[in-house]
């Protein structure tokens, strides 16, 4: 079965938490594309959603469909320049939280791991020390629930399933990952990984903005 085989986008409307001039920031909700996929049944989402509300709207990044969380759009021309320039240079300050299978020891650490589009099986990424894009991810253990870890992560890069593959590495997938976990750690209601936390430069005069929302899990 392919990925988009089952899309179902939640029907919540858009939560805004923060607008102005120049840029627009929401919470998206999992199970929601940031931007249309290939087909007609795949035209809904996120941005389309922001644009009935914004026309103006102009994507800036992304989030994968199952990911929650803080997501920014531009709402000008030179927004999107300067912002997407921010993304670029890795300025935008972006942290995560997970829900991990097992118990991640010790309390901290990084993943340092290129990555590559892994073409049989795309979308899925995998790890080529040959061909692989550098990839870095710090990570931070709050608190072990059950036979879980809850985690909060700060990717230095941004690759393609950044986070999801580099905690497959590690021997703990991200729970209710349909790709990158396997038996009881897949079954889960949704991704349980969360765009928590942007700290970013407004695009008028600079001004550092931290916007942030919990986890709803």
């Amino acid at each position: 079965m392919t990925d988009d085989a089952i899309y179902a986008p939640p029907a919540d409307p858009v939560e805004i938490l923060h607008e102005d001039s120049q840029l627009v920031v929401v919470n998206k909700p999992s199970g929601l594309l940031s931007v249309p996929g290939k087909g007609a049944h795949l035209a809904d989402c996120l941005l389309t959603r922001v644009q009935a509300i914004f026309p103006q709207a102009l994507v800036v990044h992304r989030l994968d469909r199952d990911t929650s969380g803080v997501m920014v759009f531009a709402l000008t021309p030179h927004a999107q320049r300067h912002l997407g320039l921010q993304f670029e240079k890795r300025q935008v300050k972006k942290v995560y939280v997970a829900r991990l299978w097992g118990r991640l020891e010790p309390k901290r650490g990084e993943v340092d791991l290129p990555l590559i589009v892994d073409w049989p099986n795309r979308p899925r990424q995998k790890v080529c020390h040959e061909t692989g894009r550098p990839a870095l991810t710090e990570w931070q253990v709050l608190r072990h629930e059950g036979d879980t870890t809850r985690v909060r992560l700060r990717p230095r890069t941004g690759r393609s399933h950044q986070l999801r593959v580099h905690m497959q590495a590690l021997g703990h997938p991200i729970l209710g990952d349909p790709f990158y976990a396997k038996g009881p750690a897949r079954d889960f209601p949704r991704l349980m990984l969360h765009s928590e936390e942007l700290r970013l430069r407004h695009p008028e005069g600079g001004i550092g903005m931290r916007f942030r929302v919990a986890a709803p899990f």
